[in-house]
This record gives C-alpha cells, structure tokens and sequence, in this order.
C-alpha cells in the first residue's frame, strides 16, 4: 500500500467519522467544516502528491514530507489556539451564569423568608 494511497484511505475514514458524528449530534456544524476542509486538502495532496513536492520548491523546503508536517504542526497549534479560547468564552459565561444563578436564589431565600415573617 503506498503512501498515497494511505492519505486517500485517512482521508475517507476522517469524512465517515466527521459525517457521523454530525448525524449522531456530537459535532457542531462550524467545526465540522474546518476538518471536512482538511480532510479534502489530505485527499487532494493524496491526489495530486506534486502538489506537495512543488509547494515544497516554492517555499525552500528540501524535503516534501518536512513542509507536510510543518503544516500540521501550525494547524494543530491553530485548533488549540482556536479550541482554547472557546472554552475561555464559555468558563466566562458559566462564571456569569453560576453568579446570577447564586443571585436569584439569595432573592429567592430574602422573599420567603419575608412570607415567613409576614404569616406570623
């Protein structure tokens, strides 16, 4: 099995698995489409792997595979940037929601209380 063929195969299997999580509700739309994008990009190179080896010329790279991997390097960096900062967005909102929450249930304690005194 060659190399290619492997990408195709990773590639095929990436789609499955994202198109089924999609259907069973356990992947957002808007992430959905970042990895479907890259798993078209793994099946293009896979492709066309001169793609690949002229990306390589352009930029410098003596080895193909190198500038492959710097790649995923970068887009895994920049999911985790991404990812990141959606969980600080919503650790935000929780905090916000745990203290209106606390809020409304000092309010609620105050008024029963208030009843309490008040049926007395």
């Amino acid at each position: 099995m060659t190399a290619y063929t492997l990408g195709l195969i990773g590639a095929a299997a990436t789609l499955v698995g994202i198109f089924e999580m999609l259907r069973r509700r356990r992947l957002r739309e808007k992430y959905a489409v970042f990895w479907v994008l890259l798993a078209l990009m793994i099946a293009f190179i896979a492709v066309f792997p001169g793609v690949l080896v002229w990306a390589a010329h352009v930029t410098g790279v003596v080895v193909p595979a190198n500038l492959l991997f710097f790649v995923a390097g970068l887009v895994l960096i920049s999911v985790n940037v991404q990812l990141s900062s959606e969980i600080t967005r919503l650790e935000d909102k929780s905090r916000t929601l745990a203290e209106e929450l606390g809020l409304q249930r000092l309010q609620l304690e105050e008024l029963a209380a208030r009843y309490a005194r008040e049926d007395r």
